[in-house]
């Protein structure tokens, strides 16, 4: 299993876990929220890399 693969699965797991214990909008607000924070944290240089990356593999 990849990285990217376990780091998803991670993901839906804590997901699912606050669901469970927070009503659904605060769920939802952090799981769209962190990653969100974490992109705004990214200095524009960084930013640039991201998204040309992320372009590369959309073509494959």
């Amino acid at each position: 299993m990849s990285n990217n693969a376990k780091i998803a699965v991670g993901g839906v797991a804590v997901g699912l876990i606050l669901l469970i214990w927070l009503p659904w909008w605060a769920a939802l607000l952090i799981v769209l929220g962190v990653p969100a924070a974490a992109y705004l944290t990214l200095d524009p240089s960084q930013r640039r890399r991201l998204r040309r990356m992320t372009r590369k593999e959309i073509g494959r």
